[in-house]
């Protein structure tokens, strides 16, 4: 690490502790060269992943946009915000594990968040898939119903 007062690389490190927001590490370093303390942090290099969206147009992935629509979908229903958070943070694990290539599809995102919701609440499930899968009409609607009773019938 190069020292900010004389540029020597030759610096230790004295103390180390996890940042406030426990993203990163701080770091107080000493140069052995001209004895000045100084901070550095490291974090953890975020490989950036695009979204592939169904019109074929790609944007960086946001996990903001997940907890929104898990937000979204779990209005009015009594499930904690802290669980929706968890729930957030499982999916965004799960979706940076699983892309090899660094692009995911839209529609993968969307059945990991919906396969997630649907063991929390069957009814924020149908929220989010009505969104998701753009159901046309009331049949296609109907359709997802009837998959879901009959899937709790065999349990």
């Amino acid at each position: 690490m190069k020292c900010i007062y004389c540029n020597s690389t030759d610096s230790r490190v004295v103390d180390s502790r996890a940042a406030d927001d426990n993203t990163s590490i701080r770091r107080r370093r000493i140069c052995n060269t001209c004895g000045k303390r100084f901070t550095t942090y490291e974090r953890i290099e975020e490989i950036p992943v695009v979204v592939i969206k169904r019109d074929g147009s790609r944007q960086s992935f946001h996990g903001e946009k997940i907890l929104a629509g898990i937000k979204k979908a779990c209005e009015k229903r009594p499930i904690p915000i802290a669980q929706q958070n968890k729930l957030a943070d499982d999916i965004i694990r799960e979706i940076l594990n699983t892309v090899e290539e660094q692009e995911v599809p839209t529609s993968v995102i969307g059945e990991i968040v919906m396969r997630k919701l649907k063991e929390i609440d069957e009814v924020a499930y149908v929220r989010f898939a009505c969104v998701h899968r753009q159901f046309k009409d009331l049949n296609t609607f109907m359709e997802e119903l009837r998959a879901m009773i009959q899937e709790d019938d065999k349990k």
